[in-house]
């Protein structure tokens, strides 16, 4: 084994996203050989990596892909907070999993969790993978509004325009949207700008991923059937799910 960066190692071992275990380094809570850690240290196995005082298994876990129906007001982070509930409270696994991207606290709906780093940075990759939303709004929808929605909308506050993307109405105050990218609280800022704003958004599809039947709060594991193809569709250059959804 070659030397990897410490993020990478941790990810790889269940222990924690790239991201957030860049964090645990920066607060001092990884120790390599007995010396606190620092961000860019690279390790092999030959090492002996702890965490929290806690030595992590030189042997990876197996990959898992969890599927959770988040519900509203669950914040979606390894991450505890006084006063609120997050997504690992909720599951209450003995192996440990992260996040998949996020899903705002006000929104429902379908969020993967996983122990596999690799896969969960190609998943994340902003403008590749599409992930699909029911929106309800507060006004009627209007056509004007149905077509920018899609167009592409200017966000002020961001200082970019929204990636094109695909808008089907299934009520009158109700729709739903397929996003490639994943600004943060995009569908909110799009409809606020054209002077609407969202009551209910529940994101129901991942990719091939979808959240089915699964009621609020309840989990399951990914089949090895959808966990194959979810590593088939994330490969960097693969368009199969969006040639499929156009043909």
């Amino acid at each position: 084994m070659e030397p990897i960066r410490l993020n990478k190692y941790l990810s790889e071992h269940g222990i924690a996203s790239r991201r957030e275990a860049d964090r645990l380094i920066e607060e001092g809570r990884v120790t390599v050989n007995g010396k606190t850690a620092e961000v860019g240290t690279r390790v092999t196995e030959f090492d002996t990596v702890a965490v929290s005082g806690k030595t992590v298994e030189k042997t990876a876990p197996e990959k898992a892909v969890y599927a959770l129906n988040k519900p509203r007001g669950v914040v979606t982070t390894t991450r505890r907070f006084k006063g609120e509930e997050n997504v690992i409270s909720i599951l209450g696994l003995k192996e440990y999993v992260y996040p998949v991207g996020r899903l705002d606290k006000d929104s429902e709906g379908l969020l993967l969790l996983t122990n596999d780093g690799a896969l969960a940075k190609e998943i994340t990759t902003a403008g590749r993978h599409e992930k699909e939303y029911e929106v309800t709004v507060e006004k009627e929808l209007t056509p004007h509004f149905l077509e920018r929605m899609e167009k592409g909308v200017f966000l002020k506050e961001l200082n970019r325009e929204t990636m094109k993307t695909r808008v089907m109405k299934t009520g009158k105050k109700r729709f739903r949207i397929v996003l490639k990218e994943g600004l943060n609280r995009e569908i909110r800022r799009m409809c606020e700008t054209l002077g609407n704003r969202v009551v209910t958004l529940k994101r129901i599809r991942i990719m091939n991923v979808s959240l089915g039947d699964l009621k609020t709060g309840e989990y399951r594991k990914l089949s090895e059937a959808e966990y194959s193809a979810l590593q088939e569709a994330a490969k960097p250059g693969s368009g199969k799910l969006a040639k499929e959804k156009e043909s």
